[in-house]
């Protein structure tokens, strides 16, 4: 039987690319984001070339309702796996006393509520069946602080902090949990903070090669693939050109 990977925010970058990735690899999966377009054409295609079962529930992990329908899945959908918590975002880069609160508000119910409404649900399911393995996206933003980063970094630290209190609280269900953290991303990241500024997040990547989504999705599945006795607890991945948030060589 083919094991079962539930990915949240799978309709672009490193959650797109996962679901591909792991598609190859046979798992079956969940996979749930905001954009029902999106998910229809990649579980198309991830069925017509792989042959694997997909299934899609269009959803926004801030909303605990909307997550709750993950119940609904039938009971041999509830053997999950693996837990990717990916949905994540960030918006604006203003100073503290001059933010929206509306993008605070967004990006706390997102990035902390969204994979706490998520984790719940899934972590039941593998405590269950006595085993699973979660991984959770958080970013250099969860180690270190930025200026004008405020809020964003403050809900990465959050899951930096998250990621050890599970996996402390899942030990005794023999559920591995993993934090796998990100600096710079060639993805909709930037496009997504700067609300659709093309340019603005062209540059943030001007003069040196980023991440892509592929290479974060080749770690996730290096860290998914050890045996069971091995746990990777944390990792932190960059471009060769980032040393911190703040110190990139540009050519």
């Amino acid at each position: 039987m083919s094991k079962i990977a539930l990915i949240t925010g799978a309709t672009a970058g490193i959650g797109e690319a996962c679901a591909s990735l792991f598609a190859q690899q046979n798992y079956d999966l969940i996979l749930t984001g905001r954009r029902k377009d999106r998910l229809d054409a990649l579980a198309e295609r991830l069925v017509s070339e792989y042959g694997i079962r997909v299934n899609i529930l269009t959803m926004d992990v801030r909303n605990k309702e909307e997550v709750e329908k993950l119940e609904t899945l039938s009971s041999d959908w509830k053997k999950v796996d693996l837990l990717i918590n990916n949905a994540g975002l960030s918006l604006g880069m203003d100073p503290i006393n001059s933010g929206s609160t509306t993008d605070w508000e967004v990006m706390i119910d997102t990035n902390i509520k969204g994979l706490l409404y998520v984790t719940k649900v899934v972590s039941n399911w593998m405590i269950q069946h006595g085993s699973g393995h979660i991984i959770n996206i958080g970013s250099i933003a969860g180690k270190e602080t930025y200026l004008n980063g405020n809020v964003y970094c403050a809900t990465k630290h959050a899951v930096d902090s998250l990621n050890k209190a599970m996996r402390i609280d899942l030990l005794p269900h023999k559920i591995k949990v993993t934090a796998i953290h990100p600096g710079a991303v060639d993805t909709e990241f930037s496009e997504v903070r700067f609300k659709g500024d093309k340019d603005r997040a062209k540059k943030v990547y001007d003069g040196y090669e980023p991440l892509h989504a592929q290479d974060i999705a080749e770690t996730i599945w290096f860290i998914a693939s050890r045996p069971a006795h091995v746990n990777i607890n944390d990792l932190l991945i960059m471009p060769t050109a980032q040393a911190s948030t703040s110190h990139l060589l540009r050519e």
